[in-house]
């Protein structure tokens, strides 16, 4: 199915440009963390490669393309020797990083849902996967660097959820077959441009109704 999408070549250059940036990420917060170059290599693969790793195992598409394709497991060290090297220079720009970034978890939540989709799963588990696929790398990121993974704080920008959008506009789109690469470009671009206004507008999801406990303000102070 994603074949018929995008030809393999595109695909291809989606995949490497978005784990790219997913890298980088990865390897600035291991920088802030003061991290080795072990340790900035090791945050940088896991930030870029996690999320897919995940979806693969899950649907038997062993072995992973992490591993098959060498572009997918250098790429990711490239960018931690870039960040080793030019951190500073990386900080400057951290905002086009985010852009990127956006651009990343847009193309990721899209593709994951399609190959989980393409492997037989049905379409609510495809859409949880292609969530797993465009956010675990930074689960897997915070998780190691000692941090509550920030998908799960509330001081921070709405991120799973234009991740949602975009699988659920897939699956959508597979039940009234109505997928194809426009539709698929569509679905990029909402959760791309939702990721964008969230962090334009400080978009954040609710809390628990009538709370009453202070904790998260003293974990966020």
């Amino acid at each position: 199915m994603l074949h018929d999408l995008f030809s393999p070549s595109v695909q291809h250059g989606l995949d490497i440009a978005g784990i790219f940036v997913f890298a980088i990420s990865g390897a600035l917060l291991a920088v802030r963390k003061n991290f080795d170059v072990f340790g900035i290599a090791v945050l940088a693969e896991v930030t870029a490669l996690g999320g897919g790793l995940l979806r693969d195992l899950i649907i038997g598409a062993v072995p992973p393309a992490a591993f098959t394709d060498l572009g997918y497991f250098t790429t990711p060290l490239f960018a931690a020797t870039l960040v080793f090297f030019l951190h500073p220079q990386v900080e400057r720009i951290n905002g086009a990083v985010n852009t990127f970034d956006a651009a990343g978890l847009g193309l990721f939540c899209v593709t994951g849902t399609t190959k989980a989709y393409e492997y037989g799963l049905g379409l609510t588990a495809s859409a949880a996967l292609g969530l797993a696929t465009a956010v675990g790398g930074g689960v897997l990121r915070d998780v190691l660097a000692n941090e509550v993974p920030s998908l799960l704080r509330w001081d921070r920008d709405l991120y799973a959820v234009p991740a949602m959008v975009g699988a659920g506009i897939v699956v959508l789109c597979i039940r009234y077959d109505a997928l194809n690469a426009y539709t698929s470009a569509a679905a990029v671009i909402t959760a791309f441009v939702l990721r964008l206004l969230a962090m334009r507008y400080h978009w954040r999801a609710p809390r628990a109704w009538n709370r009453r406990s202070h904790a998260s303000e003293e974990a966020a102070a």
